[in-house]
């Protein structure tokens, strides 16, 4: 029978080796989101697939906070992070840096989750929109591509942070042997 590892056996890095440690070319951007527990949530998950950074833009709130510390657990002290006012200021700002700008939104024309992949060589800046309005027409302008998680049920849409947290498995999984440290070796390994 299995035993639950415990948290000195799973061998994580600390924050220091962290900031230190190589990312990947990813960047995630929070398009006026209003739950700090959603923002936290991000930064956990971001911390676990090693992003290089969150945008926080608009209404987004920003660390440091009693509320985003609830659901991040100390990730907003790993994961760098940046706040932009506008949205589209920052998705035009990282297209100029070379990222292709993803949408996690449903538009004509967006791409099922399943069958979208990332190119080599590329670096993305994914996007997840407010609870309620989603993201912006702007940034939906702007967007290289928009995915789409499908669904099956009646509600139309996902919480954000678990939005988040499939489209970046899903997207990132095939870069994580790219890391090319031990440490992520020995983890995929188990």
């Amino acid at each position: 029978m299995a035993r639950k590892l415990r948290n000195e056996e799973l061998g994580r890095l600390s924050v220091e080796a962290y900031r230190g440690a190589r990312k990947l070319p990813v960047v995630v951007v929070l398009d006026n989101v209003r739950s700090q527990h959603n923002v936290g949530a991000v930064f956990r998950t971001a911390d676990a697939f090693r992003v290089e950074k969150i945008f926080l833009c608009g209404i987004t709130a920003t660390p440091p906070h009693r509320e985003i510390y609830k659901t991040a657990l100390g990730a907003e002290e790993s994961v760098a992070w940046e706040y932009v006012a506008e949205t589209g200021a920052a998705a035009r700002r990282l297209k100029e840096e070379g990222y292709a700008v993803v949408a996690a939104e449903q538009v004509e024309g967006s791409a099922a989750l399943e069958e979208w992949r990332l190119e080599s060589g590329r670096r993305y800046a994914f996007v997840f929109g407010n609870e309620v309005r989603g993201v912006s027409e702007e940034v939906v302008a702007l967007a290289d591509y928009c995915l789409e998680v499908p669904q099956f049920g009646t509600k139309h849409s996902l919480n954000l942070s678990v939005t988040a947290g499939i489209v970046l498995w899903h997207s990132l999984h095939p870069l994580f042997g790219a890391l090319g440290d031990e440490f992520v070796k020995k983890t995929i390994k188990r």
